[in-house]
């Protein structure tokens, strides 16, 4: 696999669109940032690691009168072509009603925290 968190968000999307409650994936820690993020932005309800043979890392997702939360999630910064914003340039995404998800010299933030923190980086992935 040559982009495991563009798997992570396809998995997403794909379970979102048939509305699975949960998710399993494969465990790396850019992905559980990326989850802790989503679940402190609301996006998802839970978030938790399993030990088992293989690590791994399940996602429970949050619905509101039976409509997924997530809508789109898109992958921005790709292996074949990087993106990266400076802090003046940080997108807003949807009006600031969704999210963009930076990583940072300060480590993974949304695009709120990346502006409070005056940072930029490279853009993973837009939510909303």
């Amino acid at each position: 696999m040559t982009d495991p968190i563009a798997d992570m968000l396809t998995r997403i999307r794909n379970a979102v669109a048939v509305k699975k409650s949960e998710i399993v994936l494969p465990y790396s820690k850019i992905k559980h940032e990326i989850a802790k993020i989503l679940k402190k932005e609301g996006y998802v309800e839970t978030v938790e690691k399993v030990e088992d043979k293989f690590s791994s890392l399940k996602l429970i997702f949050k619905y509101q009168d039976g409509k997924p939360v997530i809508s789109h999630i898109q992958r921005v910064s790709k292996p074949g072509r990087r993106v990266y914003v400076s802090r003046e340039k940080i997108p807003y995404v949807l009006n600031d009603l969704g999210i963009a998800i930076l990583t940072t010299s300060q480590g993974l933030m949304s695009n709120r925290q990346a502006r409070r923190a005056k940072v930029g980086g490279e853009l993973i992935c837009e939510v909303w």
